[in-house]
């Protein structure tokens, strides 16, 4: 009998995968439909930010393990929606289009702006949308939803409308974090901290009851126009006799108190410290609490205001060296020191941001935390110890969200102010508000009759808009039946680096609107760092470009990368090394399949104990890769799979079987087909466990062997073979692996005969072991 492989290809084409994904896109076999006999399973897939190029390769990477999740979904029997969305609000597009342009947003019309950032947007989508299509995601691309649509937008505002009449959102005036750079209040979730190099400025202030010197070291020298304190530790003897006493401030004249306060740290500087406002948060605290009179010495524009004295007009850094000259100058500076200090700095331009008070809308956050915890209690979370990232951010809350921005590309605040009291007017929600350009939709103010009116010109903080992903893709407000079809969605797969922003709000927005969880299922993963544990940056010329390593390696590797890179949540390596490396299974499993395509695969059979052993350990592989999918930890499968695909079935048993799988060494036809029988249900089990992580070569080996239609339609093998026989792998292996050294050793080739006894415990496998090493049998 002749053994011709019907995969006639010696290597798979990585050409194919386009083939694939346009016969997947023909057959519409990842298409949503709401099933009476499925739970119906949905994603929140989190919308990427088209803010330049290349796209993240970490980023990419992440988006193949969410189309992981969909996959392993739907092959455990879930209908499953996985829509697409691309986020297209907020500071990043139009700080993009400032430096690509180099214009700044307020020197053009606000409609141009807007304009040239969406096209902007769309070129950036559009090879966005290719590298997903590249990677094999099963995504709704037909209808993808943008952030930045009518459609979109008007949500958002409807959503605020409706917690403004429940009077969850307010107006105050209150210090927030400004980033003078970006132009826009920021939230506590959009600043980072930085270690940066600064200086610590000993500065002489006098004492007015006596005269004599208080040392007091500040970092901020430009804001002793605006101090309107000191503080001292109660219990530091250095200053008991100066409590409640006056101090003079340099430059500037003016009198303050010296108060006792636990706030003031004995070991920072000379314990003695000045009470701004606003140095930070503790300056906002301390004014608060002691009835201070803020004098704002830092303007919008990030320039020093008249209360400045001669420094007005200067930037912040200026004043600051101006100011640290002339105490120099005149005596007052005792000593200077270079250190390193933690800076609050915008996310985006990584400016250190100020602290003004700002007149602003507010989301009410604070009365929801305690609700909160207790509702994430109803989440589950992969991996379980991310969880702590959200429990320690709800913890830290100070202030309600200040959810108001001085931008132009985002969604815009839906409010229109009598011209003449300045009540706000809200519309009644359903269309999409420009307040700022179009006519108001009330003829009179609603409390002085008034007829004319201003429209808002401030928009959204950009997650106002992102944390209804699911109720947007859920239908909320616009289709009942499907919304109580899918919300709470499934699950929310996401990277931690916006568990404060993205989960937190979005928890927080759905259940102030729903009063329940918005998902059921929460997935951080990681963060993709370089080949040295790096942060990837453009600044670092440490980024990698996804498309080139789509193009060179294929989706197939690239996704099986991904997956056995990492365990879920760890941080993971990137580099071209890898990824290559990790193509040398996808190599392996391809000749696998073409071996194993010269025989056929018979119905019924009767098995011996060497194929009871494999399947024994397949039984096992199966169970374990179907726990790591549940649990949507893609390592799990990935590194269980490659070492039985490898280490164990190509290794021993195909090696173990061949003679027999070939009718050789007087087997009899029964025990051939056995063998064929065990290489084709090995082979298949193999490439269902595998279709959710590789969905091209799986696809593509299965329908050129098992079935006409794709393997991602079918659901996952379960565990069906005993694993009675797994008693005997570890023997197994080190009798072969003795077997190979010793021949290695004598110079044997593999064909060669050898001499060897086989244990006692290995005797029910003797003849596929003789077969396999070639053994003298002794009589």
């Amino acid at each position: 009998m002749e053994f011709t492989p019907k995969m006639k290809e010696a290597r798979w084409d990585i050409s194919r995968e386009v083939e694939i994904y346009n016969q997947w896109e023909k057959e519409g076999i990842y298409r949503f439909r709401l099933s009476p006999r499925k739970t119906n399973f949905v994603i929140d897939t989190p919308p990427p930010y088209p803010s330049g190029r290349p796209w993240h390769i970490g980023a990419a990477a992440q988006y193949s393990q969410i189309d992981m999740i969909a996959r392993t979904a739907r092959m455990s029997g879930y209908a499953v929606y996985f829509p697409i969305g691309i986020d297209r609000n907020g500071l990043p597009v139009e700080l993009y289009v400032e430096r690509t342009y180099n214009i700044y947003m307020r020197s053009v019309p606000r409609e141009k702006f807007v304009e040239i950032c969406s096209h902007a947007l769309d070129d950036l989508e559009s090879e966005m949308i290719k590298i997903m299509k590249r990677m094999g995601l099963s995504g709704d691309f037909d209808q993808y939803y943008r952030t930045d649509s009518e459609d979109y937008r008007k949500l958002t505002q409807a959503t605020f409308i409706e917690l403004w009449k429940r009077g969850l959102i307010y107006i105050a005036t209150r210090p927030n974090n400004y980033c003078w750079e970006c132009g826009t209040t920021l939230a506590d979730a959009e600043v980072d901290y930085e270690e940066m190099p600064t200086k610590l400025v000993y500065i002489k202030f006098k004492v007015m009851e006596d005269g004599r010197d208080l040392i007091i070291a500040t970092t901020r020298p430009e804001l002793l126009s605006s101090c309107k304190a000191v503080i001292v530790n109660p219990r530091d003897e250095r200053y008991l006799d100066l409590h409640w006493k006056h101090a003079i401030v340099p430059l500037y004249g003016h009198q303050v108190e010296i108060i006792p306060h636990p706030a003031a740290r004995p070991e920072f500087g000379t314990g003695a410290v000045m009470v701004c406002s606003y140095g930070d948060y503790t300056d906002v605290l301390l004014f608060r609490e002691l009835g201070l009179e803020e004098v704002i010495a830092v303007g919008e524009d990030g320039k020093m205001t008249d209360s400045a004295g001669k420094y007005s007009g200067m930037s912040i850094m200026e004043a600051r060296e101006a100011i640290t000259r002339d105490l120099v100058d005149m005596g007052l500076v005792t000593k200077i020191e270079e250190i390193i200090h933690r800076t609050p700095v915008c996310e985006r331009s990584k400016t250190p941001i100020e602290i003004i008070p700002m007149k602003e809308y507010y989301l009410k956050q604070l009365e929801f935390a305690d609700k909160l915890l207790k509702l994430i209690d109803r989440m589950k979370f992969h991996p379980p110890f991310h969880k702590r990232l959200l429990i320690d951010w709800i913890k830290s809350l100070r202030i309600d969200w200040p959810i108001s921005r001085r931008r132009y590309y985002a969604t815009e605040i839906p409010v229109w102010y009598c011209a003449r009291c300045g009540e706000p007017h809200l519309p009644e929600p359903g269309r999409y508000y420009k307040p700022w350009k179009d006519n108001p939709p009330f003829e009179k103010c609603s409390k002085c009759g008034n007829s004319e009116f201003i429209g808002e010109s401030r928009t959204f903080d950009t997650w106002m808009d992102s944390s209804i992903s699911p109720l947007y893709v859920s239908r909320y407000m616009k289709d009942e039946k499907f919304f109580r079809a899918t919300y709470p969605n499934g699950i929310r797969p996401q990277g931690k680096d916006i568990v404060r922003t993205w989960l937190y709000y979005t928890i927080l927005r759905c259940y102030q609107l729903t009063g329940k969880p918005s998902f059921k299922h929460v997935w951080i993963g990681g963060m993709g760092l370089d080949e040295h544990g790096q942060k990837m940056s453009k600044s670092r010329g440490n980024v990698i470009d996804p498309i080139p390593i789509l193009e060179k390696y294929g989706a197939d590797v690239f996704r099986f990368w991904s997956a056995q890179e990492a365990s879920l949540g760890e941080d993971f390596r990137i580099s071209e090394q890898r990824i290559q490396t990790a193509g040398r299974f996808i190599t392996k499993l391809w000749n696998i399949a073409r071996y194993v395509s010269c025989f056929p695969f018979p119905k019924k059979v009767e098995l011996i104990p060497s194929d009871k052993w494999i399947l024994s350990e397949l039984s096992l592989t199966v169970k374990k890769s179907l726990e790591g999918y549940r649990e949507f930890n893609f390592f799990i499968p990935a590194t269980r799979i490659r070492y039985f695909t490898w280490n164990i079935f190509a290794d021993h048993y195909i090696e173990m079987c061949k003679s027999r799988a070939y009718g050789l060494r007087r087997f009899t036809v029964q025990e051939q087909k056995a063998a064929w029988y065990t290489l084709h249900t090995v082979l298949k089990t193999i490439l269902l466990l595998l279709a959710p992580i590789t969905p091209f070569i799986t696809d593509e080996i299965w329908r050129r062997l098992y079935s006409r239609k794709s393997i991602h339609l079918s659901r996952f093998p379960e565990p069906i073979w005993s694993t009675r026989y797994a008693k005997y792998t570890d023997e197994l292996i080190k009798f072969n692996s003795e077997v190979w050294t010793i021949k290695k050793e004598k110079g044997l080739s593999l064909k060669d005969q050898i001499d060897v006894e086989i244990p006692k415990n290995l005797k029910i496998f003797r003849r596929d072991l003789v077969a396999m090493h070639n053994i003298i049998e002794n009589e």
